[in-house]
């Protein structure tokens, strides 16, 4: 049973969030307010349970996931908690050799690039991630009336790792098998939206109140090559988990050019980053969806009244959305005073209460 089924009449105790509300674009008592990595290095209190266990070790301990999702929630007042995970985490559930290397990234050991390796990408079954039910059911009952954020990589992001072996700057191994072999390409990223969906309908299904799909590299690609080659994954993955009825968000990064197109794949919400005045981005994306973001991260490095002012222009730029959720433009940087977060939220909920 997800989070949204309910005898009739019914809802869940998340529903009327003022972070499910903006999602759904309907007037909110004030401005929601989450952040990307909210839960991770910036908090100390993270630093001192991770302390000695590794990145993908943590996402399989449902105790130590819960605890780490629900610190920020505490020390920051945020209106949604996200699942603390890693997007390569379906990946090593289904076999995959790889792992997170500290200021590197995901390591994969034998890259994904013929048609023989296709047959290393099995299906994700909800038994392969039974630590993330575990994990999901501890934090409902916790978080009570906040929402969970469950969230997954989008099809290129994850074909990117996989076939360039890790981080890239280029992506040229993927661009060179989008363009060189686009049956190939198609059926790789069919393969991950399988798989991705999975993962997600998992989270639903455990309890988690809307869903985030991060496709951190796709802002590397010309529109027409997203439209072609990237989008029809993205879509297939948003119509897997429609039926549910909780707010799906598309999140990328460099992505002004691609705005529009990122709605159009399915989603509810668009995250938006630093790059683009949300009422532009509004603009490019067209009605009919909530936006995300979008103040820089490295604005929160500054002192406490440049922080406001920013954060001010992000709100002022938001005045006229049809739903709007406070966010960074990307991920909390690790070395950000936790304290500049929790007096953004503040500042975010005492300029728009209503």
């Amino acid at each position: 049973m997800s989070a949204n089924d309910r005898p009739s009449g019914q809802q869940p105790k998340t529903y009327e969030s003022a972070f499910l509300k903006a999602c759904r674009r309907e007037p909110v008592p004030h401005t929601p307010v989450w952040f990307m990595r909210q839960a991770g290095r910036s908090l100390p209190e993270y630093l001192k349970v991770r302390e000695g266990i590794a990145m993908l070790d943590s996402c399989m301990r449902p105790e130590l996931v819960a605890e780490i999702t629900l610190q920020p929630v505490r020390r920051h007042k945020v209106d949604a908690a996200i699942f603390f995970s890693d997007i390569v985490v379906p990946l090593k559930a289904i076999g995959i050799d790889l792992d997170i290397k500290p200021g590197v990234g995901p390591v994969i050991a034998e890259p994904i690039r013929t048609r023989a390796d296709l047959a290393r990408l099995r299906d994700l079954t909800p038994e392969d991630v039974s630590y993330v039910t575990e994990a999901i059911g501890l934090l409902t009952a916790e978080l009570d009336t906040t929402p969970l954020i469950g969230f997954a990589g989008a099809p290129f992001t994850l074909a990117s790792y996989l076939v360039e072996g890790g981080p890239s700057r280029n992506h040229e191994h993927t661009k060179a098998l989008m363009y060189g072999d686009p049956e190939l390409w198609a059926d790789l990223l069919d393969r991950l939206a399988e798989i991705t969906s999975a993962f997600l309908r998992v989270q639903i299904e455990a309890g988690a109140s809307a869903v985030q799909l991060f496709d951190s590299w796709v802002g590397a690609l010309a529109p027409a090559d997203y439209r072609r080659s990237v989008m029809p994954a993205s879509a297939k993955v948003f119509d897997s988990v429609a039926s549910y009825g909780v707010p799906r968000i598309h999140f990328g990064v460099g992505t002004g050019e691609l705005l529009g197109l990122m709605g159009e794949a399915g989603a509810d919400v668009v995250g938006v980053d630093w790059r683009v005045p949300l009422d532009e981005a509004a603009r490019r994306v067209g009605p009919g969806k909530a936006l995300q973001g979008n103040l820089d991260p490295s604005v929160l490095f500054a002192p406490p009244a440049a922080v406001e002012a920013k954060a001010q222009e992000v709100l002022d730029a938001a005045a006229g959305l049809e739903g709007h959720v406070f966010n960074l433009g990307h991920g909390v940087l690790p070395t950000i005073d936790p304290d500049a977060l929790t007096r953004l939220v503040s500042f975010v909920h005492e300029r728009t209460a209503r």
